[in-house]
């Protein structure tokens, strides 16, 4: 990366979205970090690091399925600057207190599928929307989103897991379809979605289980992993599904 680097981590509370914040200050050539996150109460050690790095780190509340939110954040990014060059949304439901992957058909009910859809699909396209005017700039940049190898239709052998896998196909549709508009609005940012396999994080937890161990990466690993993923690109990659080690996916 070249210095001076602004970058946004979105979903930057907890798990893989807070690693990339650990690792971007780490980088010296980014001189401001942007982070979102939802709640204060999930966000301790964010909020800690942002007092740690009152100079760099500026954190913002965002709920990516709010639009206005968005639109909110993004104005107080340009408030700082003009420009970004380093992108990564973090953000994605697979469970919670309410909601658990589906088995099968008799599982499927629209209001769980609604929200994999409005966390996983549709609030990464209106950050592609609303991100726009910060990425028409001429220099390198990149906006990768955290999709799922499960949301590979060419992979899908075993089934299951509906709302999620759908929602990850649809988040890699509509992120080709931001990579090629992109350069028509005069945006030359690498548009990508990047499967960080199975991570050791609150999201995984409870399907560990028959993971192999040297399958189970670590959050630093996995940050690690994608960062090298992401400073091999090249303007020729924009559009494409990368695995955590460079490898193409299958759509």
């Amino acid at each position: 990366m070249n210095q001076s680097q602004k970058a946004f981590i979105i979903g930057a509370s907890q798990g893989i979205g807070l690693g990339f914040v650990k690792k971007c200050l780490e980088n010296s050539s980014i001189s401001t970090l942007f982070a979102s996150y939802r709640h204060p109460e999930s966000a301790a050690e964010l909020l800690t690091l942002s007092r740690q790095h009152r100079d760099r780190l500026i954190c913002l509340i965002m709920d990516i399925t709010d639009e206005a939110q968005i639109q909110e954040a993004t104005g107080q990014i340009q408030q700082h600057t003009d420009s970004l060059h380093f992108v990564i949304n973090c953000v994605g439901l697979l469970h919670d207190s309410t909601l658990q992957p589906e088995k099968s058909l008799r599982q499927i009910n629209p209001e769980n599928l609604m929200r994999y859809f409005q966390v996983n699909s549709i609030g990464p396209a209106l950050l592609a929307k609303h991100l726009l005017p910060l990425f028409q700039h001429n220099q390198r940049s990149i906006f990768a989103t955290i999709s799922a190898k499960v949301g590979s239709i060419g992979d899908n052998k075993i089934g299951g897991w509906y709302g999620y896998r759908a929602s990850k196909a649809a988040l890699n549709m509509l992120m080709r379809t931001v990579a090629i508009e992109y350069p028509r609005k005069g945006a030359k940012a690498i548009v990508i979605t990047l499967h960080p396999g199975t991570t050791n994080t609150r999201l995984s937890k409870p399907f560990q289980r028959n993971v192999s161990p040297e399958k189970l990466f670590s959050i630093e690993k996995t940050v690690s992993q994608l960062w090298t993923v992401l400073e091999n690109l090249e303007e020729t990659d924009t559009g494409e599904f990368f695995s955590w080690d460079g490898t193409r996916l299958p759509w």
